[in-house]
């Protein structure tokens, strides 16, 4: 996979940015589609595929994207197909972390320290090409006004935005009700995105200890995210509430 495409994680991860204040938006939330976004690209880069509820390792290859390659070698040692919400609700320490250090290694965001209660140290990242964010967001934007189904990549995007509840955070108020209800729409268009995307809304929701009956492309009720309200320092230590209790066991195994 050439470096000359940004991943969807990347992309993913720009649009929770708040440009001002240098957090991101959902972050607890942020962490499980950061781990889906890499599904999501590896099966656009022919790795892997879906089987059922299930991703499968189509390709043992790697892509040349370090971080996407750890995750492909980590699915190919389990030996057989991994259902997306055990994958997705399993520890992912650092991930975050990890592509805000490779953004800022490629220019596309700066680190800021600063301190937290004038105390803790802490670390915002704000985005440095501005225009790289702003296409990102007006293919969504487009995808949404136009009703045209996007391609693969704005699909899956679009799906991981509405999974992590990014939707009040690109189109806030009640002036953006109607592109959150198209946002969340989208999820239909790519079935590897919306796959994905159930499968982090199943973790946020706490339903991902049964296994869920495959469905048709396209098919079944597009369910809502769960409700976080907060941001943090896009660069600070977080530790995600997924990655404890019942979940946390189902994501080991």
């Amino acid at each position: 996979m050439g470096r000359s495409r940004r991943t969807i994680p990347e992309e993913l991860l720009l649009l929770a940015l708040d440009p001002t204040t240098g957090t991101t938006a959902q972050p607890q939330s942020l962490d499980l589609g950061l781990a889906g976004a890499q599904l999501v690209e590896l099966a656009l880069a022919g790795r892997i595929a879906p089987d059922g509820d299930r991703i499968a390792v189509v390709m043992a290859r790697p892509t040349g994207d370090p971080t996407l390659d750890s995750a492909l070698e980590l699915l190919r040692r389990r030996g057989s197909p991994v259902r997306a919400v055990h994958w997705i609700g399993g520890p992912r320490l650092g991930l975050r972390q990890t592509y805000l250090t490779h953004l800022e290694r490629c220019g596309m965001v700066h680190a800021v320290a600063g301190q937290m209660c004038g105390v803790l140290p802490t670390t915002r990242y704000q985005a440095t090409e501005t225009a790289i964010s702003r296409e990102i967001r007006a293919r969504l934007d487009n995808a949404i006004r136009t009703g045209v189904p996007p391609d693969p990549r704005t699909a899956a995007l679009a799906a991981l935005a509405h999974a992590v509840g990014l939707g009040k955070h690109l189109y806030p108020g009640n002036e953006g009700r109607s592109s959150r209800s198209r946002l969340r729409d989208l999820i239909r268009h790519d079935p590897m995105g919306g796959l994905v995307a159930h499968a982090v809304m199943d973790v946020q929701n706490g339903v991902a200890a049964q296994p869920r009956r495959p469905q048709a492309a396209g098919a079944g009720a597009v369910r809502q995210p769960a409700s976080h309200a907060t941001a943090d320092p896009a660069g600070a230590p977080s530790q995600s509430r997924h990655g404890h209790g019942r979940m946390a066991r189902v994501g080991a195994r």
